[in-house]
């Protein structure tokens, strides 16, 4: 039996990786709280952490737990932007992840954003459960016939593209690896950022977060899009320079902004703040904006996409224990041990 800490868990959490782990070969203990160096002593006894997109993986906490035994870092995402991967690999660690799960969840919670920014649902909703029924200030505009620009043409991306597609809008995409092919299939065309930019009606952001995406969207860039423009962010909140993002609705540098995830969404998201006070200026200052939407990096929550995570992480938790093959696509460092994956 392996014994596992998993991190920043909630409700349904424990619902989906109950049915994975009950074949006795996995121990889990969940902990509410997030995996830091600050709480890395809670991991002795385990062999393997289990984390998410907000847990702090730098290398004094990678270290911490090495030397309390963990073997096995697994992410129960795809993305590891918060990983110190040169500390994992020097402290002989394997880390791995779950490279795919659903990416039509987080393509089509793209669209919803889009849809109920533009159309004001989340307005005419609350005005409606007061017994308001004006429509003043809930015009929005037809989404065919306009141009959407995807930067970032991975599975998302395409599933976004294609969703979009179905509206009759005009198609511009950017990628590092343009596949020509699929954007022909499909009637996009591929084009520089920057020309996308000053193109498009809306504009989504599909693409992980490295040093050469960090802030793509920023005073200079902001500059370029049409000041009718709406910007959708479902990937991760540093794509996106928030003082910029601040400044751009402000002056009316852009029509408006759709995000589910904020450049330091780790100090409130995922938690219930309704009774404190929210210090993060910055935040409560794009919340009193009428044309932003915010939610909380919940993309991914749908029952397909939660099982499918279960699933996986599990499946990679199980095959360390045993010694055998880690499903394809997972290993992001090898630790010790020759891994297949």
């Amino acid at each position: 039996m392996m014994n596992v800490a998993f991190y920043d868990a909630r409700p349904y959490d424990h619902e989906y990786f109950k049915e994975t782990a009950d074949d006795g070969a996995l121990a889990l203990q969940f902990y509410d709280f997030r995996l830091s160096s600050d709480t890395a002593m809670s991991a002795a006894g385990a062999e393997a952490v289990c984390v998410f997109v907000n847990d702090r993986l730098d290398a004094a906490c990678l270290e911490k737990i090495r030397d309390l035994g963990v073997r096995l870092v697994a992410f129960r995402c795809a993305g590891f932007n918060n990983l110190d991967m040169e500390a994992a690999k020097a402290l002989g660690l394997t880390v791995v992840r779950v490279p795919a799960y659903s990416p039509y969840a987080v393509a089509e919670h793209t669209v919803a954003l889009l849809m109920t920014l533009n159309r004001k649902i989340h307005r005419a909703f609350n005005r409606v459960r007061e017994h308001n029924f004006s429509l003043s200030g809930l015009v929005g505009f037809d989404l065919h016939g306009k141009t959407v620009g995807i930067v970032g043409t991975g599975k998302i991306g395409r599933i976004a593209a294609q969703i979009f597609h179905g509206f009759g809008t005009r198609l511009l995409v950017s990628d590092a690896y343009p596949d020509e092919d699929w954007a022909k299939g499909l009637g996009a065309q591929y084009t520089d950022v920057e020309n996308l930019l000053r193109e498009s009606d809306i504009v989504s952001l599909h693409l992980p977060l490295t040093p050469e995406s960090r802030y793509l969207l920023n005073a200079e860039t902001f500059a370029l899009m049409k000041p009718t423009a709406y910007l959708i962010n479902t990937s991760r909140g540093k794509l996106v320079e928030t003082a910029a993002l601040i400044q751009a609705i402000k002056s009316g540098a852009i029509g408006g902004v759709a995000l589910d995830v904020y450049e330091e969404e780790e100090k409130v998201f995922f938690d219930d703040h309704s009774s404190e006070i929210l210090y993060d200026d910055e935040l409560s200052r794009l919340l009193s904006f009428p044309n932003v939407l915010i939610t909380s990096h919940q993309a991914f929550l749908t029952h397909e996409a939660l099982s499918e995570i279960a699933r996986l992480t599990s499946e990679n938790l199980h095959h360390c224990a045993k010694g055998t093959a880690y499903v394809a696509g997972s290993v992001l460092v090898e630790g010790g041990r020759k891994l297949v994956p």
